[in-house]
């Protein structure tokens, strides 16, 4: 799906730069339960991994209605079933899924459509479901026929896909996720807990028990290539795909223990621009210091406003900027509105 040659993005991107502050939470947790944390300028700042927050985005964009792919070790199992509503029996199609599945995946997570699924059922049948007549040369030249992202993979346009048996079908991500990290200094603390045994005859708790927590205020970076989407989607859909990231990125929140450690925080401030040029990245690299009888959100305001301007400046012709919104700052300026200012920007250049 090379459209290149006459890719209107090419080059230009959308940067979203989000501010977003959470009270007690762990929102995603290390090997030992702890809140993940990382040494950025010699302190220690509370951090979200970027997988886990792509994978909140891929579930948001599924509660938005949006089709999916499907990311999983199981396309034996998947392909199968459809081998059988296309008439083979039990045995056989596990057999036709096991051969399809080892064309593609050994052991590790494949990410595919539905699309191609039905694909592979359907030249299964016409192999008469005869394992021992498949082609992995053909079964990837189908797929990279199949796949349409516009129709039931909008994430795997946005983040891609590595297939290591059939690099043809590799598909480059046009979203790039940043770690989440906190724009001040985190200490982890611990919460100390009982529970209480509602038939227990005598006093006392018959479980204790610890867990760790912390509250930051989050600088989120990502980009979105827009030329790369384009690519990906096969020049269709490109507004809508947009639309469904952007609001995807504003609703997923980390979900590990939402229920005890609520954080249901939404953006407070995000600088969004519409640019060429190479990413740019705030590193704050000095954590922000609470201002007296607030918080650490406005400082974190300032500190992010004043490091991109000074490199918008520094940049100068190269930092190509088209478009720049500020959300969080003017109450009129919702994320619908956001949303309508990228689709109109899109559509006119499409």
């Amino acid at each position: 799906m090379n459209t290149m040659n006459n890719n209107p993005f090419k080059g230009q991107r959308i940067e979203f730069h989000i501010l977003q502050p959470f009270p007690v939470t762990c929102l995603n947790r290390d090997d030992v339960g702890a809140p993940k944390t990382a040494m950025v300028g010699g302190s220690t700042r509370a951090r979200v991994s970027s997988q886990c927050w792509k994978r909140q985005v891929r579930l948001a964009m599924h509660e938005l209605g949006v089709r999916l792919g499907i990311r999983s070790k199981k396309i034996a199992d998947h392909v199968a079933k459809a081998c059988v509503a296309l008439g083979a029996d039990e045995e056989t199609a596990k057999a036709c899924g096991e051969k399809i599945a080892a064309a593609f995946s050994n052991d590790t997570l494949f990410f595919f459509s539905e699309s191609e699924a039905n694909a592979y059922a359907q030249y299964a049948a016409e192999k008469e479901f005869d394992a021992a007549k498949f082609n992995d040369k053909e079964l990837a030249k189908l797929s990279k026929k199949t796949l349409d992202p516009a129709k039931d993979g909008l994430d795997i346009a946005l983040f891609g896909r590595m297939v290591a048996q059939a690099a043809e079908l590799n598909v480059e991500a046009a979203a790039s996720f940043a770690h989440a990290i906190s724009t001040h200094k985190v200490s982890n603390e611990v919460e100390f807990f009982t529970a209480l045994d509602d038939l227990a005859e005598e006093p006392g708790s018959a479980h204790m028990g610890s867990l760790e927590f912390n509250s930051a205020t989050y600088y989120r970076y990502v980009s979105l290539d827009l030329g790369q989407l384009r690519d990906n989607l096969g020049g269709a859909g490109i507004a809508d795909a947009v639309e469904a990231f952007t609001r995807a990125l504003f609703v997923a929140v980390p979900s590990a223990r939402q229920t005890t450690q609520s954080g249901a925080s939404p953006w407070e401030f995000a600088k969004i621009y519409i640019r060429k040029g190479q990413r740019l990245q705030v590193p704050f690299e000095t954590p922000v210091k609470a201002e007296r009888g607030g918080g650490f959100l406005q400082p974190s305001i300032e500190a992010l406003s004043d490091y991109l301007t000074k490199k918008e400046k520094l940049a100068g012709s190269m930092f190509g900027k088209e478009k720049e919104f500020d959300f969080g700052v003017d109450e009129t300026f919702s994320i619908d509105t956001l949303v309508g200012e990228l689709r109109n920007f899109i559509e006119a250049k499409s």
